[in-house]
């Protein structure tokens, strides 16, 4: 009997055992997140970019179909006004994607200081300038 009673206290975890788990999945963790983390702000940066070149697409696009420059990025997607709806032509890009990574609008400017237009982000900060995952990207650069 005092072998069965043993059996059966010994299948259950000691709290020493548990304790050393969670501490290994900590230090673990610790070494691992911060990667991570960085690789994600690499990402959001190469999809604001990417997302930067469609924008440049599709503005020569609206520039080429109604020989005019877009005056905001909004008329990228929704029929201006002053465009005939027999002239109006689908659009070659989603209203999402007149997003950044951060969920905020790109910024549109015509006439551009860099070019004829200028679209960019201000990163992940919200802030002009900045540098890393903060830097702002444009299609001039």
């Amino acid at each position: 009997m005092n072998k069965k009673r043993r059996r059966r206290n010994r299948r259950a975890f000691t709290i020493v055992e548990i304790l050393v788990v969670v501490i290994i999945i900590a230090v673990l963790a610790t070494m691992i997140v911060p990667r991570f983390l960085g690789r994600v702000g690499q990402s959001k940066q190469a999809v604001a970019k990417m997302k930067l070149a469609e924008i440049e697409k599709a503005i020569e696009i609206f520039s080429y179909d109604y020989e005019r420059w877009p005056a905001e990025l909004d008329e990228l997607v929704n029929q201006p006004a002053d465009i005939d709806e027999a002239k109006w032509q689908p659009p070659t890009i989603r209203t999402k994607d007149l997003l950044d990574p951060w969920k905020r609008q790109f910024i549109y400017r015509q006439p551009g200081e860099h070019g004829i237009y200028d679209i960019y982000t201000l990163g992940k900060d919200g802030q002009e300038g900045g540098e890393d995952e903060d830097a702002d990207i444009g299609n001039w650069e």
